[in-house]
């Protein structure tokens, strides 16, 4: 499912439900995963090719996990912005909204 029918099914949802309603906290749960999703594609279709290394790399992200050696980063997402250390990045960097 594209990310604009998750919209459209939150807009819905919220139209009737309360903010703590199961279904709809699934289904903002899923409009961020598929902006998420389509950002990733967005980006790695407009990237180079990737060895196999940068792959292993960035599955392990996806994972919640850093490679071996490297430090590990505390991000904390809220609903207006990410951060990342001590770095604030507005949601829209990341194709995300505040929804």
């Amino acid at each position: 499912m594209s990310w604009t029918a998750e919209r459209a099914r939150v807009a819905s949802l919220s139209r009737s439900r309360t903010p703590d309603d199961p279904d709809l906290i699934s289904a903002r749960r899923n409009l961020r995963t598929e902006r998420l999703a389509d950002y990733i594609r967005r980006t790695v279709d407009a990237a180079p090719p990737l060895t196999p290394e940068q792959r292993a790399r960035l599955a392990l992200l996806l994972r919640g996990a850093e490679p071996p050696g490297k430090p590990t980063a505390v991000l904390s997402i809220r609903r207006n912005h990410v951060r990342r250390d001590s770095e604030s990045v507005a949601p829209e960097a990341l194709g995300g909204d505040a929804a």
